[in-house]
């Protein structure tokens, strides 16, 4: 939740239905760039913000997540409506703002009816009213805030009309009365909500028929007059009527054939687009660090603490942060999915594939968002209304290979393909995602065939899906929301990474014994080597290593990378930089190009072969595909799950299918002589 210190502002409330506009309604008052999405309850959290000063309105404006009605049939849908009665921060808001697309006004006025009638003091802002007026029709303001008994003020919050006067009856409503002390429709109770809901869509239908009217040229105003009577009988049917342009383009994107090849093949170019439009930037990225490095080894002198700085801080960090600019484009591509209105369609293809496995259309938004990051994205899965479908939805998420794990992968496959063959990597890259959707379907199927062990739950299924119309994507927003993931990235994963590479640098580096070698006739760079090689084999980190070297050797590796997988479990990313923490003393620097000479050079400990062969790297990226992500995902798994049976099930259960199949892997391409 994004809070700040407002004092004692009087505190205005911005709810609507989804895909309302009122995410940007919200960036247009107060002068903010959040995320707008065109998905329902896809934003769990809410924004807040002072109404902008130019408007001469001090308020507090809230952004909550949409909601059809005030009767919640959906965890997140349950807790807007809770905070809309009563904020745990702001309490009662004195003034409710509501979104009300006119376009889809025989839908959008239920939750308008239903604030009116609890007792809320609203106005109503109303939207879309260009898409309307594509259909010749206009809505009749004047009749329908009479109707309501509601202020109501037309907006366009992309062009800005009717942000002024919006703002003016927001300043004037909140001078003129206090605000109600309890919130109550009594309807709204589930012994009532049926008749209820059947008086109020009656009401709507005689309102929508009262205040629709069709837009006639004032010359023809007489013959409209006339003809009116056979133009109501049209109303509802163009009312229904999509938006042309967006009915052309789903009959292609929708099609139940070309639609699937057309997703797959977004998603591929997705991917393939990550791992080669970002070299240029991880090149830049990567010889900053470098010369940073090296600069301040020179400076402080080959000392313990000039190697911590050098060595421990500067590399160990920047061999994560070199992957940044694919993060950013990852978060850019799915941005403009979001702003288009594309994702919602992707839901509507995938739900009956989904569905044989249990789950559906709704489950795809969270697990294309475990895509970034596994704790939005199980956070997110509180819109899916099955609680048996929920649970399944969380447990699968980790096997969405998340930002975190894309550093690992590239590293892995800068390794195995040819710096001057980019395309292969994009393309292996785009396989290792469609291996993870793969893989977490079949074990999904699984699952679901033991529910009643694992997730013993009942529910039955049901998935209905407003599309919203395609629009425009604003460029300034995604690039911003771009900016802003990559930056909570950083912060996240920057405090781990920096503690983490500080211990890994202080086990790999002490006690730093002096090492007793036959230095004659070497030259002072293979003298380095030895005594860095000599010192790793005597430190900390390789009496740790020791102990779990018996768990490595079958599948081919070394105390080194288990040291460093163990590491990963704070945070995926961590791994690479620490490879370059225990790599560092026998190569000749800790850049991305250095740590790949390192791996092509590294030898099993105490043996002539080699540690990273084809077999053991696509053995690491199969571990990396099925472990569990990160202590961080246990955490909210269990909040989410209000237990901690399913965290721990993931827990073992992952570890075990990653280290089996990296076993399998492993073991099965040295049989095919595959080193």
């Amino acid at each position: 939740m994004n809070n700040s210190n407002t004092g004692s502002l009087p505190f205005v409330i911005l709810v609507g239905p989804p895909n309302s506009g009122k995410t940007t309604l919200f960036n247009s008052l107060s002068g903010k760039n959040f995320k707008t999405v065109n998905y329902p309850g896809s934003t769990v959290e809410y924004h807040t913000a002072e109404i902008s000063e130019k408007y001469n309105c001090k308020a507090l404006l809230l952004d909550s997540p949409g909601i059809i009605s005030l009767a919640p049939n959906s965890p997140d849908e349950k807790v807007a409506v809770d905070s809309l009665y009563n904020h745990p921060k702001y309490g009662k808001p004195d003034l409710v703002v509501l979104t009300l697309d006119s376009s889809q006004i025989s839908r959008h006025l239920l939750l308008a009816k239903e604030l009116i009638d609890s007792g809320f003091r609203i106005i109503i802002a109303l939207t879309m009213n260009d898409i309307l007026e594509k259909k010749n029709l206009r809505i009749d303001i004047d009749k329908l805030s009479n109707l309501l008994g509601a202020k109501i003020i037309p907006v366009n919050g992309q062009t800005g009309d009717g942000l002024f006067q919006l703002t003016q009856a927001i300043k004037n409503e909140l001078k003129n009365n206090g605000s109600p002390k309890q919130y109550h429709n009594p309807n709204l109770d589930k012994g009532n909500y049926n008749e209820y809901l059947l008086k109020t869509y009656n009401e709507i239908e005689k309102i929508k028929d009262q205040v629709l009217v069709p837009v006639v040229p004032k010359e023809k105003l007489e013959q409209a007059n006339a003809e009116l009577k056979i133009l109501n009988d049209q109303l509802k049917e163009k009312l229904e009527e999509p938006d042309n342009l967006t009915l052309k383009i789903d009959k292609i994107l929708l099609h139940k054939f070309w639609g699937l090849v057309i997703f797959n093949l977004i998603m591929a170019g997705t991917f393939i687009s990550i791992f080669y439009i970002a070299l240029p930037l991880m090149e830049l990225v990567n010889d900053f660090f470098t010369f940073l490095s090296g600069s301040a080894l020179d400076f402080l002198g080959n000392t313990w603490y000039g190697n911590l700085v050098a060595n421990g801080i500067i590399s160990g960090t920047g061999a994560v942060i070199v992957f940044v600019p694919q993060i950013f484009i990852l978060f850019l591509i799915l941005g403009f999915l979001e702003d288009t209105g594309y994702l919602a369609r992707g839901a509507m293809l995938v739900d009956k594939p989904l569905s044989k496995l249990g789950l559906n259309g709704r489950s795809f938004v969270p697990m294309l968002s475990g895509f970034a990051c596994a704790i939005p994205a199980i956070m997110a899965a509180r819109t899916i209304r099955s609680r048996k479908e929920r649970l399944l939805t969380i447990f699968i998420i980790p096997l969405m290979s998340c930002s975190a794990r894309l550093p690992v992968y590239t590293l892995i496959i800068a390794y195995l393909t040819p710096p001057e063959h980019l395309w292969i990597g994009g393309f292996a890259l785009a396989g290792i995602y469609l291996f993870s959707v793969v893989s977490a379907v079949i074990i999904a199927g699984i699952v679901n065939k033991f529910s009643k062990t694992l997730i013993r739950e009942k529910s039955h299924s049901s998935f209905m899906l407003e599309l919203p119309t395609y629009r425009k994507p604003k460029l300034k927003v995604i690039l911003n929301n771009a900016y802003v993931n990559s930056k909570m990235y950083l912060i996240k994963a920057g405090t781990v990474i920096l503690v983490l590479s500080i211990f890994l640098w202080f086990i790999t580096f002490f006690p730093n014994t002096n090492p007793k070698i036959n230095t004659q006739g070497l030259d002072k760079e293979e003298i380095e080597t030895l005594i860095n090689s000599e010192r790793l084999e005597n430190s900390y980190a390789a009496k740790l290593g020791h102990l779990i070297q018996p768990i490595m050797t079958p599948i081919g590796m070394d105390w080194r990378v288990g040291v460093s997988l163990i590491s990963a479990f704070a945070a995926r990313e961590v791994f690479v930089s620490s490879l370059a923490l225990i790599f560092k003393v026998t190569g000749d620097g800790s850049t991305q190009n250095s740590l790949l000479t390192a791996m092509r050079n590294a030898k099993v400990s105490g043996t002539n072969q080699k540690l990273f062969t084809v077999a053991t790297s696509i053995g690491i990226i199969i571990f990396f595909v099925f472990a569990l992500q990160c202590i961080s995902t246990l955490a909210i798994s269990r909040q989410e799950t209000g237990g901690w049976r399913i965290p721990m099930l993931q827990l073992f259960i992952y570890t075990s299918i990653a280290y089996i199949l990296t076993f399998i892997t492993v073991n099965g391409l040295r049989a095919f002589g595959i080193q």
